[in-house]
């Protein structure tokens, strides 16, 4: 039975979004990946595969070593959908900071 993972499931993860902060700033191979982690090698390159699958990051074989980039595109499809929560919630503050001012004028 064959596990299909979403971009939320996948930035789920503590793990992932670290790895994900890391090739960022710079593409990098799993070794490079994995020697920042206390994991062991195996179950980082699960957790790339994850985020490869759901296209967070991107493949190139260079040689023969592979590099993982960070898919920014993908990325902003989570922002994207995350946009109409802030929305929301800095109508939400507005309206707290409103009341607020509102209660400290009138206290004598």
């Amino acid at each position: 039975m064959e596990v299909r993972r979403d971009v939320f499931q996948a930035i789920a993860d503590p793990t992932r979004r670290a790895i994900l902060l890391l090739i960022a700033a710079q593409a990098m191979t799993p070794n490079a990946i994995a020697d920042h982690f206390d994991s062991s090698r195996q179950a980082i390159s699960k957790h790339i595969k994850i985020l490869t699958e759901c296209q967070l990051v991107k493949q190139e074989q260079s040689g023969r070593e592979i590099h993982y980039h960070f898919n920014a595109p993908k990325m902003k499809e989570v922002d994207t959908w995350m946009e109409q929560f802030r929305s929301l919630w800095e109508d939400r503050f507005h309206q707290l900071d409103h009341l607020l001012e509102n209660i400290k004028r009138k206290k004598p």
